[in-house]
């Protein structure tokens, strides 16, 4: 009763294609490659310096008049 023998995973192995087909098999196969190297080269583009944020706009206040300073008489 211990674990399977060669025939039990020859039958499990035989089951399986049956069920799913050998081209479903390797459909499945070559889309988890795919997956996988989707996987590696997004972990890769992480590991490349990212390009330098641009600097954000200077704010002017050209076309705004300036406030008056406060004299003697409004701080009263």
């Amino acid at each position: 009763m211990g674990s399977f023998s060669l025939t039990h995973w020859l039958v499990v192995i035989l089951v399986v294609v049956l069920l799913f087909g050998r081209g479903r098999i390797s459909d499945l196969m070559g889309d988890f490659a795919k997956g996988i190297n989707s996987f590696k080269k997004g972990l890769s583009d992480n590991d490349a310096p990212a390009p330098p944020a641009a600097a954000p706009p200077q704010v002017t206040n050209a076309g705004q008049p300036q406030p008056a300073p406060l004299g003697e008489e409004t701080r009263r």
